[in-house]
């Protein structure tokens, strides 16, 4: 069998059940870690948050480049289900809208060193930014689609629109101690319900 063909077989074929669940408990403890001390944390602090030895963090992502991607996606895709999970009986579309803006919160302002590393001149960062938007607009449209089939906000609100004023006021939380990116963002999430 030549390489080529190995290779495409080995993308093909689904991981098992556990290697699944081990590689979202790497990523989940690369997260942590992370959000605690950045991007540039040792792989051996990641390797303790998760149980395992460095060889397991590096047989399933090499370079810490791979580690990074594989974490940033993990994150958008479990923000992404989120979104699309049906809400909770008795949660008004408009309140389904504000959870998930608190979980895209959440998502901004723990991205401690991610927004200086897709800033590099690495080009493999360079899709990240087109993985986010592909992922994360279409769950935020149809939130607010809902609301505002609801009756609940403002007909004319654009997903890109709020998801961007959400991340520059969340861009200004970073080391200032006096700014509540949670408190200003709830206003603005607020400013979209429909006048009574």
């Amino acid at each position: 069998m030549a390489t080529a063909d190995r290779a495409a077989t080995s993308v093909a074929r689904p991981k098992r059940a556990d290697a699944r669940r081990n590689e979202k408990s790497l990523l989940d403890a690369a997260a942590a870690v992370f959000v605690r001390t950045g991007v540039n944390a040792p792989i051996r602090q990641i390797a303790g948050e998760a149980g395992v030895g460095t060889a397991t963090i590096y047989r399933h992502f090499p370079t810490r480049a791979d580690l990074i991607i594989a974490v940033y996606r993990h994150q958008v895709d479990s923000l992404a289900e989120a979104g699309q999970a049906p809400p909770a009986p008795g949660v008004s579309p408009y309140a389904a809208l504000v959870q998930w803006i608190d979980r895209f919160v959440d998502f901004l302002v723990t991205k401690l060193g991610l927004a200086e590393v897709m800033q590099s001149e690495d080009p493999c960062f360079d899709p990240l930014h087109d993985y986010f938007l592909d992922s994360l607009v279409p769950v935020c449209a149809q939130l607010i689609a809902a609301a505002a089939a609801a009756g609940e906000i403002r007909a004319d609100v654009e997903a890109l629109e709020l998801m961007r004023g959400v991340g520059n006021l969340c861009a200004g939380a970073g080391g200032n101690h006096g700014f509540d990116a949670r408190r200003l963002v709830s206003l603005l999430v607020a400013g979209l319900r429909q006048p009574a």
